[in-house]
């Protein structure tokens, strides 16, 4: 992980910690994907068996698809590790 990726996950976390007064939590995760690929399944396993609630929608022009999770999670670090998984997936975005 470059030093860019790492000074954002520090302050991801820093921004949970300050504004999170109870865990667990629901938290939303958003990702964007190239249409035609295996990308959301991709994403769906990452957050199985966990109770997620997901989303797509595709983009306008279909070449993209949006992914929104609801998902109940446990404490920050929970929170970073599950977009550590999906970053490996490729093409993904995240936001």
């Amino acid at each position: 992980m470059d030093q860019k990726t790492e000074e954002f996950y520090k302050r991801l976390k820093q921004e949970l910690e300050n504004t999170t007064d109870k865990w667990p939590l629901e938290y939303l995760y958003k990702f964007i994907v190239p249409s035609g690929g295996e990308q959301v399944n991709e994403i769906q396993k990452v957050f199985d068996g966990m109770g997620a609630v997901i989303k797509t929608t595709s983009s306008k022009n279909g070449n993209y698809i949006s992914v929104s999770i609801n998902v109940v999670m446990e404490s920050s670090d929970a929170i970073i590790k599950k977009y550590l998984e999906v970053s490996t997936i490729n093409g993904i975005i995240s936001f």
